[in-house]
């Protein structure tokens, strides 16, 4: 087996998991210490893995940390890598999502912000420039914050063209470019909004994450605020797959690396209630595109279970034949899977709140 790195970001700071060659895992930590990660980044773009982290200090503010030797040393810009220009008046609370663009782009990293903002960065997130035409979309000013915020929180490329990006906003919904940036549009047709007057909106939706099948790129996966559903044409229509799981609230969702049809969800039971759905701590895989779903609950604690999974933390590696699959609570417990999900072991227990997890093979 291939070599495993495991970033957790957390309330504070960031843990740093190993596993050499299917062996024991070994953790250090906390980077950052004190600070909120609540983005990690892991670019494989150049001749070193670079792993990207967006900090969140009660005292400096946020800020976009790299490492080129896998976490041993940190290096911050001079200059804030991700900034509001004067004109728009506004300023960064917080990176809720760094995102390497992959082969299709080396180089390019795009940061999801509050406010709801994109940024690209063409030096693997070293400067970051704004993407003006998403911030000056003409529906925003009919954008309403959610209960974490206005944020953009989920970037997703399209490994056969740069220029196609597609974007969650928390709360307007989906939107995509199909030109690098240059205009916008909302994209949320079937995807519901229960907590508006009009349910299914052009914008508005409050969607909580998007992950893209690994065998067909115009194939997303979709976890809403009420609702599962999946698109097969890069996101122009949207259908309702949350049959057969307990709950259809969530905030995560996570695609298989290699195999088809393959996506994972952790529900909860609902919006005014946000624990793991029956108290019980289970993955939901799907192997046939959301027709049907599986509970995985082999190693996972199932009596009384308050772990809650946020929208980045669940995750899965690229490993051969057989994934990696993770995931952190709110209670500080991460978990991980060597076999697609069959079976579960706890890796850590007693951190702070975790927030992200980012696996990847580096060698």
């Amino acid at each position: 087996m291939s070599d495993v790195l495991l970033a957790v970001g957390t309330r504070k700071g960031l843990f740093l998991g190993r596993c050499r060659g299917g062996g024991e895992w070994e953790f250090d930590g906390p980077h950052f210490n004190a600070q909120a990660v609540y983005s990690v980044g892991i670019d494989r773009s150049g001749d070193t893995p670079r792993l990207l982290v967006g900090g969140d200090s009660a005292h400096w503010g946020p800020s976009v940390f790299h490492s080129d030797d896998l976490g041993v040393t940190w290096t911050e810009p001079k200059k804030p890598a991700v900034r509001f220009p004067p004109d728009t008046g506004a300023s960064l609370e917080r990176v809720w999502q760094l995102h390497p663009a992959g082969p299709a782009a080396p180089g390019v990293v795009y940061a999801g912000t509050e406010p709801a903002a994109l940024y690209r960065s063409a030096d693997r997130g070293e400067t970051f420039e704004l993407v003006r035409p998403l911030w000056e979309h003409p529906t925003r000013d009919r954008w309403v914050p959610g209960g974490g915020g206005e944020a953009v929180h989920t970037v997703v490329t399209d490994p056969r063209d740069p220029d196609l990006v597609t974007v969650a906003v928390s709360t307007a919904g989906v939107f995509r470019t199909r030109d690098g940036g240059a205009s916008w549009a909302p994209s949320n047709k079937g995807v519901s909004a229960v907590f508006l007057p009009d349910p299914d909106p052009e914008f508005g939706q409050c969607v909580h994450k998007i992950a893209q099948d690994s065998a067909d790129a115009d194939r997303l996966y979709l976890q809403n605020h009420w609702g599962v559903f999946r698109s097969d044409d890069a996101g122009a229509n949207w259908t309702d797959i949350g049959e057969g799981l307990p709950s259809t609230f969530g905030f995560a969702v996570a695609a298989h690396p290699h195999r088809g049809d393959t996506a994972y969800v952790f529900p909860i039971t609902a919006d005014s209630d946000r624990v793991p759905a029956d108290r019980r701590c289970r993955v939901y895989r799907t192997q046939d595109a959301g027709k049907s779903w599986e509970p995985l609950t082999s190693g996972l604690p199932q009596e009384e279970h308050y772990g809650t999974v946020l929208r980045d933390a669940l995750c899965t590696d690229d490993n051969a034949p057989s994934a990696g699959v993770y995931f952190g609570n709110r209670n500080g417990e991460v978990f991980a899977s060597a076999d697609d999900g069959d079976s579960w072991r706890q890796l850590a227990s007693h951190l702070p709140d975790v927030l992200c997890v980012r696996a990847a093979v580096i060698g």
